[in-house]
């Protein structure tokens, strides 16, 4: 008999929790695969373009937009410690003194407040502090980025300077430090213009900021969005400031802005992220293409490099430059979808952040929101494992402390009915739905898919043989949301679509 633990999440589970009150924790038994427990996991919090840390105490902290932050100590139940944009959030001490000069250049929003969004927290060695890089914005061309230092973790930061700015004109430039970095002589329309307006084809919005150290120590800030793509600037660990490159036009190399590593021509892409696996010597970038609300086709995408300047390239092996379609480009890691277990579809997974913890998992951290005819959205955390061939696949599930097994698997332990779920390569409102196959001691697949399975005897490894089509996978026992005891694989292929399959014990 399969058990399940009804729990509720979106909308009901906040509310409880606003009130005091917890989630049943009522158990009930069936056995048709069709009533699987459809419930939805709990995260207890929201957190909008979360961007993680492990504190020194052992526990996991997020910081998002609106001034919003949550602290976990299993990665799966998050306690708001922080929210909402005012002088009274213990975030900040002194971001809205009377001069409010991290916004004097952006201004207000179109709703008469101030925008603050996507910090990123790291600790800086070299000066013993906590860095917060944020933005500032009112457009989807004129926004800031900013930094501010801590002595701890969660605050207050200080303010301390904004260091790239975008949207301006020959009107007022002088208002940002344009020619602080640039020459007095530097031709705004041979680049930043088109002919009088910002060029947001090829120069970036400065949103989005994710600070990092590579395999030799230096640091770096990788940020941008739609517009003219995702860039990358070291940091001067000292100083926290950017070291501007010489301009090479020719390698997408820009004096001010820096190194362009993907995008442009106002394609849908922003919310990067570099996370760097000294495992196999590669830089990963995350990605979100598509539009932020439940219906704009928010998802993952992943493209790699061994070097931290790239080129980036995905499954395929290509790179993502300005195109007319970018769909086709960068492993969709997720995108909406639904699998049996899950009450609701998640919809529009995005902007995520992602580590390493102390043992050695890595995970991805994100937004999602939900079929259900709303905006709300809660953080969720999902392991990642690295593929034979060394791409990340996501676990299915979000994380319930699964680990990989030690003695492995044959194929013949694979048998019995399954569910594939494939998240194609849309950029759309298209939710994705796992169909029902059945797979043999042989790893045949019959069903409303044909495919063919094969594991690598003894591992966790596995291959994916669909449409002609191989997909390099691994396999993983773990609890899904409801807590019903699953089988999962996760694959991708070098189409870039992923691959799930879930089979429910």
């Amino acid at each position: 008999m399969r058990k399940r633990v009804i729990l509720m999440g979106g909308i009901a589970a906040a509310a409880l929790s606003a009130i005091g009150c917890g989630s049943s924790g009522d158990k009930m038994t069936q056995t048709p695969a069709e009533e699987i427990a459809a419930a939805d996991f709990n995260a207890g919090t929201s957190v909008h373009d979360p961007s993680i840390v492990v504190g020194k105490d052992g526990k996991y902290y997020i910081f998002g937009s609106h001034m919003a932050a949550a602290m976990s100590e299993d990665l799966h139940k998050w306690n708001t410690i922080a929210s909402g944009v005012n002088s009274k959030n213990p975030l900040f001490q002194n971001l809205f003194e009377p001069d409010y000069e991290a916004f004097s250049f952006v201004g207000k929003n179109d709703e008469g407040g101030y925008s603050v969004w996507a910090p990123d927290v790291i600790y800086n060695e070299a000066m013993g502090k906590y860095m917060m890089y944020f933005c500032t914005t009112s457009s989807f061309i004129k926004s800031n980025l900013c930094f501010a230092v801590s002595d701890s973790l969660t605050g207050p930061y200080e303010y301390v300077d904004t260091v790239l700015y975008s949207g301006f004109t020959k009107g007022i430039v002088d208002q940002t430090n344009f020619y602080e970095v640039m020459p007095e002589d530097a031709d705004l329309g041979k680049y930043f213009l088109r002919p009088s307006v910002f060029n947001n084809l090829e120069c970036p919005n400065c949103i989005d900021p994710a600070i990092f150290y590579d395999s030799d120590g230096k640091m770096w800030m990788v940020y941008g969005s739609w517009s003219g793509g995702i860039f990358l600037l070291e940091i001067d660990e000292a100083t926290g400031y950017p070291i501007h490159p010489e301009g090479d036009k020719e390698n997408f190399v820009d004096a001010y802005y820096g190194r362009r590593l993907a995008g442009g021509m106002h394609n849908s892409i922003e919310g990067p992220y570099i996370l760097y696996k000294e495992q196999n010597g590669y830089y990963y970038l995350f990605v979100s293409y598509g539009s932020l609300t439940s219906e704009g086709g928010y998802q993952i995408r992943v493209f790699r490099s061994q070097s931290v300047e790239g080129p980036y390239t995905d499954a395929a092996g290509e790179t993502l430059g300005g195109v007319n379609d970018h769909s086709g480009y960068g492993v969709k890691l997720m995108g909406n979808y639904k699998l049996p277990s899950n009450k609701t579809a998640y919809m529009a997974p995005g902007h995520c952040s992602a580590f390493t913890d102390k043992d050695g998992k890595m995970y991805v951290v994100y937004h999602t929101r939900f079929d259900d005819g709303m905006e709300y959205h809660e953080p969720r955390v999902h392991q990642l494992f690295l593929t034979e061939n060394g791409w990340l696949a996501a676990a299915p599930f979000a994380v319930s402390g699964e680990t990989l097994s030690e003695t492995g698997y044959r194929t013949a332990d694979m048998e019995g009915t399954w569910y594939m779920l494939n998240h194609g390569l849309d950029i759309s409102s298209a939710i994705h739905s796992a169909k029902e196959v059945v797979l043999d001691k042989k790893g045949n697949v019959s069903g409303e898919l044909a495919a063919e399975l094969t594991v690598k005897e003894n591992t966790d490894y596995a291959t994916i043989l669909l449409d002609g089509v191989t997909y390099e996978g691994v396999i993983v026992d773990m609890a899904d949301e409801a807590g019903n005891e699953t089988r999962c694989i996760t694959a991708i292929g070098d189409n870039n679509q992923a691959l799930w399959m879930v089979h429910y014990k």
